[in-house]
């Protein structure tokens, strides 16, 4: 058994703006690096056996001052970032819906089905991500585990994970706040939500 706590990165430029980061190596705001240093408050009584974190520097400077707490390095798996938007890069939905309204609406529909244009298939990424925890789960058994990621790549892989449709994310889990914590519980291959978007100072 082995829990895994997901944790969306801290605040950056486009999120504050509203959008589409992606693979995009975007900083934090100081916004962002307040969320990290409350992350990192929780992290130092939270028991973690590891800090795990994607490869985009806007998750390893989060995941970076929670370990630095915890007393733990920072591991990173380039499984765990974020989807590919493609033309959906940097841009907000309505810059979208003017320059793709198509694939926009199509998108909104259904996102699993209808990915943005040039943009990453999401079933794809959500097995990447999803094997990506399960390896990381294998290497710390009976232990608790904090990884920092990305709020759609998090989104998708829960759906996996639980065995509903890829294409509900948006409306199942409509939004993952900035340093929230979201914990699953993994044993013998299946899976337990134990909580979901949990504001830190919440719960332990």
């Amino acid at each position: 058994m082995t829990d895994l706590v997901l944790v969306r990165h801290g605040e950056t430029v486009w999120h504050a703006e509203n959008r589409y980061a992606g693979i995009s190596d975007i900083e934090l705001t100081p916004r962002g690096h307040e969320q990290a240093a409350r992350l990192a408050g929780w992290a130092a009584g939270a028991g973690l056996a590891a800090v795990w974190a994607s490869t985009l520097s806007r998750a390893r400077i989060t995941a970076q001052a929670a370990a630095d707490e915890a007393g733990l390095p920072v591991r990173t798996d380039a499984r765990l970032r974020e989807l590919d938007f493609g033309q959906g890069e940097g841009l907000t939905s309505a810059e979208m819906t003017a320059r793709f309204p198509e694939a926009r609406t199509a998108f909104e529909a259904d996102p699993a089905a209808n990915p943005l244009p040039d943009g990453e298939d999401p079933h794809e990424a959500a097995a990447r991500f999803a094997g990506a925890l399960h390896d990381v789960a294998a290497a710390h058994p009976g232990g608790r585990v904090l990884v920092v990621a990305h709020t759609t790549a998090i989104r998708l892989t829960l759906c996996r994970l639980i065995g509903v449709p890829l294409g509900e994310y948006r409306r199942l889990f409509p939004r993952l706040d900035n340093c929230a914590l979201t914990e699953l519980r993994l044993r013998a291959g299946r899976v337990a939500l134990l909580q979901y978007n949990s504001p830190i100072g919440a719960v332990r």
